[in-house]
């Protein structure tokens, strides 16, 4: 296994809130997978995109991004082809009112151990009732397990075309990072729409299916609405000696 992260300097054309932050950059990334044939069928199809992306860095401290400055965001997926199609297209200069990507980076990440997940975005993840689920609405961290779960091994198995059997979910400790929901604003049809989710830090098991879930976590995002930014992960990968697996807390 392996995913494609690309790196990208961003010059702003004006300032940007924090809020509004993660939608400037998906749909810039949507502008983008326009200009191509194959990436704009992936953009309009119903169904896993297999990317994610992180948010602009390094955060501001009054949360408000600067006109006339840069700043650096990542995007990473597990498909080459939209990879390198993304990397071209970037590689353009491509810009519109907010912002013009002047610099790109790629590089290749191959399948590593790795003992901790931590979440940079809210990981989003909704419930049978159609509710996102969050520690006031539901509470039922075993339920967010199983979602999370799920969710990795339908990607999984969509994408490399192969069932997994696990004997176990992935996930062997979560511990929530927030007191309160976290989210990810975007504007349809000229309305505010919120996605709420969570900040975690995850301890995966370590057999190969529930390792292979994780690295799949890192590169296509972990739960749901990655496309906005969501379930954008950072990983840890500890020596033997140096591995502390018990201080997160179901």
């Amino acid at each position: 296994m392996k995913y494609f992260e690309l790196t990208c300097t961003a010059y702003l054309k004006r300032d940007i809130d924090f809020r509004e932050s993660f939608e400037k950059i998906a749909r810039f990334i949507n502008f983008c997978m326009a200009k191509d044939t194959s990436l704009k069928a992936i953009h309009e199809s119903i169904g896993f995109k297999y990317y994610v992306f992180g948010g602009l860095l390094p955060i501001e401290k009054d949360k408000l991004y600067k006109k006339g400055s840069t700043y650096t965001f990542t995007i990473r997926t597990i498909d080459e082809n939209i990879a390198n199609k993304l990397f071209d297209t970037l590689r353009e200069n491509i810009n519109n009112p907010n912002l013009q990507v002047i610099q790109t980076s790629k590089k290749t990440i191959k399948q590593f151990f790795i003992n901790e997940l931590y979440s940079a975005t809210p990981v989003i993840s909704t419930a049978n009732n159609g509710i996102f689920w969050t520690m006031d609405k539901d509470g039922d961290i075993l339920k967010l397990q199983r979602l999370l779960h799920d969710n990795l091994e339908k990607k999984y198995q969509n994408f490399y075309k192969e069932k997994l059997n696990p004997e176990q979910n992935f996930i062997q400790l979560l511990e929530l990072k927030n007191q309160k929901p976290q989210t990810i604003q975007i504007t349809k049809n000229d309305k505010k729409i919120k996605f709420f989710g969570n900040k975690l830090c995850i301890v995966p098991n370590e057999d190969e299916i529930s390792q292979k879930l994780a690295f799949l976590a890192l590169g296509t995002g972990l739960g749901e609405k990655n496309s906005f930014g969501g379930g954008f992960c950072l990983a840890r990968s500890f020596t033997p000696t140096s591995r502390n697996l018990g201080r997160s807390k179901r």
